[in-house]
């Protein structure tokens, strides 16, 4: 698995559990009717601090323990190839315009809500939420096209 890989690999899952923990925490919020803005901006900042200090230090704990593996399968030290090349690169864009792309039905059927009359607390709850579903998705994408080879 190549670096780039293993960084898609590792965001991929910490932001399906941050999807996952969100919507959790959204329907405890909306049945025990504490679906305030406080509560909602203190569910932001938590998702916030875990999404950079969880992508950080797994993404260090995955290269760790992959050079240990490697070393302890060929005793040899394990070379990291950190350069992106065209391949990389075009894998990038295309993962980042379907979050573009994502992220942009997901901002206009959020403002629809706010046109049809729900609060603004329900617009930007779903505005977090299509912006954590767009890194979803993207990392969904570059992950397929590394693994069909493209």
């Amino acid at each position: 698995m190549s670096f780039q890989e293993k960084n898609t690999t590792v965001s991929l899952s910490i932001f399906t559990l941050i999807l996952f923990f969100y919507l959790i925490r959204i329907f405890q919020m909306v049945k025990g009717e504490s679906f305030t803005a406080p509560n909602l901006f203190r569910l932001w900042g938590v998702i916030a601090v875990i999404a950079v200090a969880g992508t950080i230090l797994l993404t260090i704990f995955t290269h760790i323990a992959g050079g240990i593996v490697h070393k302890i399968k060929t005793n040899e030290d394990p070379q990291i190839e950190d350069l992106q090349d065209e391949r990389d690169q075009i894998i990038d864009m295309k993962g980042t315009r379907v979050a573009y792309t994502f992220s942009s039905l997901g901002v206009a059927l959020s403002m629809l809500t706010f046109v049809l009359g729900q609060s603004p607390l329900v617009m930007f709850g779903l505005l977090i939420f299509f912006g954590i579903l767009a890194q979803v998705v993207a990392d969904g994408w570059r992950l397929t096209l590394y693994r069909r080879g493209f």
